[in-house]
């Protein structure tokens, strides 16, 4: 719940209504955040998941007892901790017993509790449930003054506010979960490897977040699968909090007899499941049209064809033995197995990326995106409170239970005196007080002392015992007084529960290029014509004599591209928005061809201005009007997204330009070359623009008022050409770039003319 309240508002009080509305939605939001969706740092739980944990603990439903129906155990929950639905309890419950959901389930759950194809568990009536033996990490010191209580929604009962995790059960487990403004997503890990991180991070404080990964290599999914994902791309999502990871399918190949061959997949990306997949290959080899469509687009005729081309049959064999069989036969044994299986993992979540987003509630109670450093050094710090807490409460015990075998002492030794005190005395309590200086627990526990307890043999074991406690209690006295002897046990205690219940890892990590599809349509040169009303067609091959192309009334000729059937296109429109789409997918012949935004969705009040093509490290110049601009490459400026990728800002009342693809010679000893509406020009070194992946950029000319930035352009020769628009026609006049040339963000130098300019090269 919320620290803040809503105050009291009484029948003469006034508080405006959108005062109200933020206090009330963030009292909400916190509410969510803390109390539903954000697991905690401490012992890596979120709120349902602790109470269930808590309750089942106060049951007794420990590993080695019977197990009971999941009715009551809900029916517990949520009548002393959890006032929600029993829906939602059971959901969480059934969760913490999935092994296909979590690395290292919590509840031993026996019934039906669903499966990872995404059928749902049986009735909370018909399934039974207990703790599984790795809870202990969690619940074995909750009643050694580990952790603080707090009362229970009806104050009738008390719950812990933490768990007393013994590991960092947040990296262990993982979480996923949305709240408001924000959302978590962290994968689960190998006990051992983060049992042996926390132990060098104890030892040595000072090491990072890349020392730290020498020992945790990455996830380690319940469900195994591959990370093809690189060391200095884990390094970057473990430092920043932030990220994603590529997984895809472990696989063999099975030899079958006569030179046949058929995959079987065994371990699947956790976040998918074989239905899902099966359900993908059958959506992709028999298409349906996509709605308001009479017929298949190219793009989906392209896919079919290609997958009917390599697969023959797909089957999942899985069964209690075997979670995951997928049984892949090719079209033809003389395929190249790795390359079939590319062609499906590119196709079908086989491969795919999982989300990371290290967002946890901190030790102060906030929410924030960690890295892996700062979270095992604030569990740390939370693993060493609970140790000293155990620490001080056992030794108040030892101390109490001394203090109890002291006062017996005393009845050994005045015995006779004990017993006439007792027998003659009308309150035997007081007068053992005052005659022995007696506390009062000590007086009630020897008159509650029975009389087969004073016989010799008792006081033998009664001296040992009190022996004992006394080195018990030096023993916790160092380990509290001394940090070093404190941390020496800490590391004890995780390096025993690593040796109990650590595994060996599932989840494999080696860098592998990631699958992309194989091209369905042949390498041929192809020709692309844009009209600039947004119109798009293809020609085959290149250099064609296109005088004699016809375009609608009223519309012309934008730009020529000569690409290749296989290249990538990319678009840019005036509003710093690039797109890219498939060759294959424009129409040929003589027709008009199709309207762009058939392809990509674009903004209706924006226009392309221009194709690209090339190879990903490719260079180019992007400006706009404004006066900005920056160079980046076109891999920056490719997406997969139809709706594009913002790579230019582009500031209000302003477009972008068209862009310029640049040579290596051009970013060595090239000058770039602009002109504003207001006829000034300037030039300077193309080294001085700065390379970005997408963004404003830096200051190409410093414009008054509202004029905009024209033309660019990048040269390596001493002059320019400026295109001039006569009366008649357009004249091209050339100039030294000595006179203009200055440094970047200057205003330029005017160039007086009467006639516009309408370019320059």
């Amino acid at each position: 719940m919320s620290d803040t309240s809503t105050p009291f508002i009484g029948p003469n009080d006034t508080i405006t209504l959108a005062e109200y509305a933020e206090k009330a939605y963030l009292e909400y939001a916190m509410s969510v955040i803390k109390g539903r969706a954000i697991p905690s740092i401490s012992d890596g739980q979120k709120a349902v998941q602790r109470r269930i944990l808590f309750a089942m603990n106060e049951m007794g439903l420990t590993n080695q007892a019977k197990p009971v129906k999941s009715a009551r155990v809900v029916g517990d929950v949520i009548g002393k901790y959890h006032p929600h639905g029993d829906t939602s309890a059971y959901e969480a419950m059934v969760r913490m017993a999935q092994d296909f959901t979590l690395r290292y389930p919590l509840v031993d759950g026996v019934g039906n509790y669903g499966s990872r194809d995404g059928d749902g568990a049986a009735a909370m009536r018909y399934t039974e449930a207990r703790l599984t033996p790795i809870s202990e990490l969690l619940l074995s010191e909750i009643n050694l003054g580990t952790v603080d209580f707090m009362p229970n929604y009806d104050g009738v009962n008390q719950e812990p506010i933490d768990l007393p995790a013994r590991l960092p059960m947040i990296l262990l487990n993982g979480a996923s979960g949305i709240a408001v403004g924000l959302a978590t997503e962290i994968p689960s890990h190998n006990l051992k490897e983060v049992a042996e991180a926390t132990v060098a991070l104890i030892k040595n404080p000072n090491l990072s977040t890349k020392d730290l990964m020498q020992y945790v290599m990455g996830p380690d999914f319940a469900t195994g699968g591959h990370i093809i994902n690189s060391k200095e791309e884990l390094l970057h999502i473990y430092t920043t909090g932030k990220g994603s990871v590529r997984v895809r399918a472990k696989y063999s190949v099975e030899k079958l007899a006569r030179g046949q061959w058929r995959i079987i997949v065994h371990e699947i990306p956790q976040t998918t499941s074989a239905q899902k997949i099966l359900a993908q290959i059958e959506s992709q080899t028999n298409p349906k049209p996509k709605g308001g469509k009479k017929q298949l687009t190219q793009e989906q005729s392209n896919t079919k064809a290609l997958i009917l081309s390599v697969l023959d049959r797909v089957r999942d064999e899985s069964d209690s033995e075997e979670p995951t069989r997928l049984v892949f036969e090719p079209k033809s044994s003389r395929q190249d197995p790795e390359e079939f299986m590319n062609t499906l993992m590119a196709q079908t979540d086989l491969e795919l990326n999982v989300p990371i987003n290290l967002i946890m509630i901190g030790l102060d109670g906030r929410p924030q995106q960690k890295s892996l450093k700062d979270i095992l050094e604030e569990w740390i710090v939370f693993r060493n409170t609970c140790v000293t807490r155990r620490l001080q409460h056992c030794l108040t015990q030892v101390e109490k239970r001394m203090h109890i075998l002291n006062g017996r002492m005393i009845v050994f030794i005045h015995i006779d005196e004990v017993i006439a005190i007792i027998r003659e005395s009308g309150e035997p309590k007081k007068e053992l007080i005052s005659h022995f200086k007696l506390t009062e627990v000590q007086a009630e526990d020897i008159l509650e002392i029975r009389l087969r307890q004073l016989a010799k043999l008792e006081w033998i074991k009664l001296e040992n015992e009190l022996n004992k406690l006394k080195e018990e209690a030096q023993e916790l006295m160092h380990l509290l007084a001394n940090e070093d002897a404190k941390k020496k046990l800490i590391i004890k205690e995780i390096q025993s529960d690593s040796k109990k219940f650590g595994d060996e890892r599932r989840t494999k990590i080696e860098k592998t290029e990631r699958s992309l599809l194989n091209q369905t349509t042949a390498d041929e040169p192809i020709t692309l014509i844009l009209s600039k009303k947004g119109w798009i067609r293809s020609r085959v091959g290149h250099h064609l004599d296109l005088s004699a192309t016809n375009f609608k009334e009223g519309d012309g000729q934008q730009q020529i591209l000569e690409a290749r059937t296989v290249s990538t296109i990319i678009l840019l429109d005036t509003t710093g928005q690039s797109y890219m789409i498939d060759p294959a997918e424009v129409p040929s012949g003589r027709g008009d061809g199709i309207p762009i935004a058939t392809l990509i969705d674009i903004n209706p009040q924006a226009k392309i201005i221009s194709m690209l093509t090339g190879e990903p490290e490719e260079q180019v110049l992007l400006t706009s009007s404004a006066g900005y601009g920056f160079i980046t490459n076109l891999e920056q400026m490719m997406t997969k997204m139809k709706a594009g990728k913002n790579i230019l800002t582009v500031p209000k009342n302003h477009q972008a330009l068209v862009p310029i693809l640049l040579h290596d010679d051009d970013l060595k000893n090239a000058n770039l070359v602009a002109v504003s509406d207001e006829t000034r020009l300037i030039a300077f070194p193309l080294n001085e623009m700065k390379f970005l992946n997408k963004g404003k950029g830096l200051q190409i000319m410093s414009l008054a008022n509202n004029y905009q930035l024209q033309y660019v352009t990048v040269t390596t020769q001493d002059t320019y050409k400026l295109h001039i628009k006569n009366r008649k026609n357009t004249s091209v006049e050339t100039y030294p770039i000595s006179d203009i040339l200055t440094t970047r963000g200057k205003k330029g130098k005017v160039y007086k003319s009467t006639h516009p300019i309408v370019g320059i090269s």
